[in-house]
């Protein structure tokens, strides 16, 4: 069983209220991505794939984001390093530091064009384009599924 969906979504205002870049949209995304990629963090380590922590994340997208991103924002690092004591890309707070995966998390639709939408439909487009990808195997229709299954 997963995260009690309560205490995490306090957890994700808590953080990134403490990063400064909380808003409804960003609070309601980061706990619908949650529940569509690891059943509101049921699976913390993806099947047969190299993704972790509540959001499963890449250790390839942290990389990323610190190298051709965060280096490059000293404020954000700050803000990351704020919440969660982490200063570099590690992929032990990948997995298993929740602060750190709130984190990278915001930021990595924190860099992404274009408002996070208010609306579940938007928000599961936006997750599609942005998280998931074009390419990648999860649907808008799963994607709203689950938020009405771990989240409602």
């Amino acid at each position: 069983m997963g995260y009690d969906k309560k205490q995490f979504r306090e957890i994700i205002r808590i953080c990134l209220q403490k990063m400064g870049m909380h808003s409804p949209e960003a609070e309601e995304i980061l706990i619908g991505t949650a529940a569509q990629e690891s059943m509101l963090g049921t699976a913390l380590m993806q099947f047969g794939g190299p993704a972790c922590g509540a959001f499963q994340m890449e250790a390839a997208t942290e990389q990323d984001l610190w190298i051709n991103y965060l280096a490059y924002q000293p404020a954000l690092r700050s803000r990351i390093t704020g919440v969660s004591d982490v200063t570099e890309p590690s992929s032990w707070s990948l997995k298993t530091n929740l602060a750190y995966q709130i984190a990278m998390a915001r930021i990595n639709y924190f860099r992404k064009p274009g408002p996070i939408p208010h609306d579940i439909q938007g928000q599961a487009e936006y997750w599609k384009q942005w998280w998931n990808t074009p390419l990648g195997k999860g649907t808008i229709e799963q994607y709203i599924k689950n938020y009405h299954k771990y989240v409602s």
